[in-house]
């Protein structure tokens, strides 16, 4: 059962401090009082009181300080605000995990955009200003975004959502943990890595985020083995799923083109990212310190 540690007047400290709580791995809530109109910080388990205690000490003497705004800024994360006396919209649901993965959330309106005004009839248009072209062609015209549009143009309904849907998810999941500007390398690495693969293998004539999925798909695969407290990660036979789909589009018998290049070299790219990232990361037990 959650216990109040403090409370505190203006939401904004509020989530500051329940943010830097969170960062030291500590688990609380922020709920509002409306008949006191404060928020209180609770805190889910009690083995934390002492170490939570000394933290709301620290932070009732030095509000400001700047490492509270850095943790919150680092895990992109705010604290939902719960309200006993009113139910929980999804619409909420959606504005928090959006502020927690800002770049997954952009990622997801700008290739929505592209879907909808594809379908309205601004394909060519969007094929002609995103579309990949030899590399040749690239070096006289310098029109190296080419190397990303791909990710963004996708070509049918089941074609889209299947890859924003794993896109949200473990994009999402990246973004809380290592923040967004290791999701946005890790974008435009796997990006760039896929298209290259899938234009020398075959040509310019490819689109889909699926490149980047599997990329993000590797990461998240292995830092989940190699670093399994950074609570990354995913169960075997999701991995499984999506390997034994990667076999499948070279085998071709199913009913859709796969790019099997883009997807061959995201997910190696994305691999080698995390365990480049868990060298780097020498003996440290989490990513948020």
């Amino acid at each position: 059962m959650a216990k109040p540690l403090i409370a505190i007047r203006q939401l904004r400290y509020a989530d500051l401090l329940a943010s830097y709580l969170t960062s030291q791995y500590i688990d609380v809530t922020v709920v509002h009082d409306a008949a006191q109109d404060q928020y209180v910080v609770q805190l889910h388990n009690e083995q934390d009181m002492d170490k939570a205690l000394a933290i709301c000490h620290a932070f009732v003497k030095a509000p400001n300080d700047p490492k509270y705004q850095q943790a919150a800024w680092q895990h992109s994360e705010r604290t939902d605000v719960i309200t006993p006396s009113k139910p929980t919209f999804d619409t909420k649901r959606w504005l928090i995990w959006l502020r927690r993965a800002p770049f997954c959330g952009s990622m997801l309106f700008i290739c929505t955009a592209v879907f909808v005004l594809s379908f309205l009839g601004l394909f060519p248009f969007i094929k002609d200003q995103l579309m990949i072209q030899p590399l040749g062609q690239l070096a006289q015209n310098n029109q190296w975004w080419r190397l990303l549009g791909p990710a963004f143009i996708h070509f049918s309904m089941l074609h889209f959502v299947f890859n924003l849907l794993w896109w949200c998810m473990l994009g999402g999941r990246i973004e809380h943990k290592l923040g967004s500007s290791f999701l946005i390398l890790l974008f435009v690495i796997t990006a760039v890595v896929s298209n290259l693969a899938q234009l020398i293998a075959a040509g310019p004539n490819f689109g889909g985020l699926s490149g980047v999925v599997y990329g993000v798909l590797g990461f998240v695969w292995i830092i989940g083995w190699l670093r399994p407290t950074w609570g990354i990660n995913l169960p075997k036979p999701v991995i499984g799923f999506m390997l034994l789909w990667l076999v499948l589009g070279y085998v071709d018998i199913l009913w859709v083109s796969m790019a099997n290049a883009a997807h061959t070299a995201g997910l190696i790219s994305g691999c080698i990212i995390a365990w480049m990232l868990h060298l780097g990361s020498g003996n440290k037990a989490s990513p948020a310190q």
